[in-house]
């Protein structure tokens, strides 16, 4: 369970980023949506799967830039 939170963690004080749930929430659910495209041929509607990508994308842009920006404790 330790490694859910440490997936989650901020990198600067170790507290729960909001932009990393959101990101892993955005990701799940269109991993549900191909999924569910593919073996049930349940159709998720182009715009909505576009969205939710752009979330995913924009997101994982955020968390990766949060490794180039100086810590607090550094300055």
């Amino acid at each position: 369970m330790s490694w859910i939170r440490s997936m989650v963690a901020d990198s600067i004080n170790d507290s729960v980023s909001s932009k990393r749930v959101v990101t892993i929430f955005a990701f799940a659910l269109c991993s549900l949506g191909f999924v569910c495209d593919l073996f049930w041929d349940l159709k998720v509607g182009e715009n909505i799967y576009e969205g939710m990508m752009y979330i995913v994308i924009a997101g994982l842009g955020f968390t990766a830039s949060e490794k180039f920006t100086k810590k607090e404790n550094e300055k």
